[in-house]
C-alpha cells in the first residue's frame, strides 16, 4: 500500500463504480499523505489542502457521487471541503 490510501480508494471506487458502471476510474501513485480525485482533469478534492477526510465510513461518496452528476450534466464542479482533520494525540 505505497500511499497509505488503497483501501479508502478501493471503497471509493466501488461507490462511484456501483452508482456509474461505466465510469472510468484511474490511480497514480502521488506523493505522501496526498489523496486527489480530479474529474474530466479538474480537481475536486485535495486531502492535503483539507487536512484530513470528511467523517463518513466511506469518505467523500455522497459528494463524489453529486460531483459526476454535475460533471455528466454539463453543470460546473465546485471542490469538495468538508472534511476533517487528522487524529492528533497529544
Amino acid at each position: 500500500e505505497p500511499c497509505g490510501f488503497e483501501a479508502t480508494y478501493q471503497e471509493l471506487a466501488s461507490a462511484v463504480k456501483e452508482e456509474y458502471p461505466d465510469i472510468e476510474i484511474e490511480s497514480r501513485l502521488g506523493g505522501t499523505g496526498a489523496f486527489e480525485i480530479e474529474i474530466n482533469g479538474q480537481l475536486v478534492f485535495s486531502k492535503l489542502e483539507n487536512g484530513g477526510f470528511k467523517h463518513d465510513p466511506c469518505p467523500l461518496s455522497p459528494q463524489l457521487i453529486e460531483a459526476i452528476r454535475r460533471a455528466r450534466n454539463g453543470e460546473p464542479l465546485e471542490k469538495i471541503t468538508n472534511s476533517r482533520p487528522p487524529c492528533v494525540i497529544l
